[in-house]
């Protein structure tokens, strides 16, 4: 008897927390599957959502369609809001604060409207080896095949068609983040993942923007590369808010309220140092 009192009482002491919005979220866009956990204040898992999903070959480059990233979106925080409500009888209408993370790397490019440009290409294409060469060269600083400034250059020497008329680029956590709050930002550790990060200033090398700048095929451009790249934000800035039109994109039931504070929409790499407890100082995880 005294054992389901307590439980009871916890049961309680949880739907408050819900109500007051004593609570976080975290979403996941991992390779296999997109994961939505929410936690109460004491960091203790409330409940859960996910999402199966797999890339593809889209004109022979591995891809994720814009359909099913918020198709998987909205099926995750569904499943999660659903089980709030099962265990604890509480509608999502709050929560305190919502963060993003994703795999890092990649391509999305927009226009000046907003239009994707070219489907997802993925951290996993190794299409880009040609820029990969010429840029660590150029910075004298390696480029993997797979980071976002590689995917950029390797369009422009292939003198994609969609390369003039990029107006924005960005990793899938920042392109999410970006729908939602309307904030063109990105934490750190995956702009890190774009383009080489200053250590000191915690924005992008100037030196190497420059340099890429003067590439003749790239000053051939009608943009230059500071004015397509999401602001860096480090860990603990307020990265935006929740809008109307991001409420709805994330749960189309209407039930979540607008205005929730959101985190620097971040990497998979950080997620993990994160969930193993290794940020500090001498501490590491491994990842594979």
């Amino acid at each position: 008897m005294a054992q389901e009192q307590e439980l009871d009482d916890q049961i309680a002491l949880t739907a408050e927390k819900i109500r007051a919005g004593k609570t976080s979220l975290g979403i996941e866009f991992g390779s296999t599957r997109i994961k939505a956990v929410l936690i109460d204040d004491t960091y203790g898992t409330i409940a859960a959502g996910d999402y199966g999903w797999a890339s593809h070959l889209e004109d022979g480059l591995w891809s994720y369609s814009k359909e099913e990233i918020w198709k998987g979106l909205q099926t995750a925080y569904a499943a999660m809001a659903q089980n709030v409500e099962t265990a604890y009888g509480e509608k999502l209408t709050r929560i305190g604060h919502i963060g993003f993370s994703a795999m890092m790397h990649g391509y999305l490019a927009f226009d000046k409207d907003g239009e994707m440009l070219v489907p997802f290409r993925t951290w996993q294409n190794t299409n880009t080896s040609e820029a990969h060469k010429k840029l660590s060269e150029l910075f004298q600083y390696n480029i993997p095949e797979r980071w976002s400034i590689a995917h950029l250059y390797q369009a422009v020497l292939n003198k994609e068609e969609h390369v003039g008329k990029v107006a924005y680029f960005t990793t899938l956590a920042g392109y999410v983040h970006w729908k939602l709050t309307g904030k063109k930002v990105l934490g750190v550790g995956d702009a890190s993942g774009m383009f080489p990060i200053d250590p000191t200033t915690h924005t992008y090398e100037t030196e190497f923007i420059e340099k890429f700048n003067a590439l003749p095929e790239v000053a051939a451009q009608p943009w230059k590369l500071s004015d397509l790249l999401p602001e860096p934000l480090v860990a603990g800035t307020p990265a935006g808010t929740l809008t109307a039109e991001g409420a709805k994109l994330l749960d189309p039931s209407g039930t979540l309220q607008p205005g929730i504070v959101l985190a620097p929409p971040e990497g998979d790499a950080g997620t993990g140092m994160v969930a193993t407890n290794s940020v500090r100082v001498r501490t590491g995880n491994v990842s594979a």
